[in-house]
């Protein structure tokens, strides 16, 4: 039996048991899951899941498409190169709080882009109050070109008042 590896992702409005009736369609279907990625944004619910399953990419989309039908959930399917055991570990761990404002997001990628960080983990969040919202980041990856490097490129952006705390990740081995 020859399987492959699918990137099935599901959104719709948060309710109880979407977890719970997924991955139960999706082993009754005889699947396996690899990594998986679930999270509730703004009221929405959001499943990302690398499954492996003899089936064709339709196949697998007709066993999880009652359940998402009736969860009210979107859901699409793409076949992808993947395995197991291929995590990359993040070495950083990157904080950003500031005033909400268009463009932070990209400003501060894209500055970290440039000095090496290879972002593995990316969380967001808006708190403060709605007249005054104030942006989070919580990034992890890995510094490719080192951590002073990213020190440096996130002073420009410390100097527009954003906050920023870099901290290195200790892997514990062992």
């Amino acid at each position: 039996m020859n399987e492959h590896w699918y990137m099935l992702t599901l959104v719709g409005r948060d309710r109880p048991g979407i977890v719970a009736r997924v991955t139960s369609a999706l082993f009754d279907g005889g699947c396996h899951l690899g990594e998986t990625s679930m999270m509730r944004l703004g009221g929405n619910f959001t499943i990302m899941m690398m499954v492996r399953f003899a089936g064709t990419t339709h196949a697998l989309e007709q066993l999880v498409a009652g359940e998402a039908e009736s969860l009210g959930l979107r859901l699409h399917v793409d076949r992808v190169e993947a395995g197991l055991h291929k995590h990359v570990e993040p070495d950083v761990r990157i904080t950003v709080y500031g005033a909400d404002r268009a463009g932070i997001v990209a400003h501060v990628t894209s500055a970290l882009a440039e000095a090496g960080l290879d972002i593995l983990d990316l969380i967001s969040d808006v708190g403060g109050t709605e007249q005054a919202p104030i942006y989070i980041l919580h990034i992890e990856g890995r510094a490719l070109a080192g951590i002073p490097a990213l020190v440096s490129a996130l002073d420009i952006v410390k100097g527009e008042g954003v906050d920023v705390q870099i901290t290195p990740i200790e892997l514990m081995v062992g």
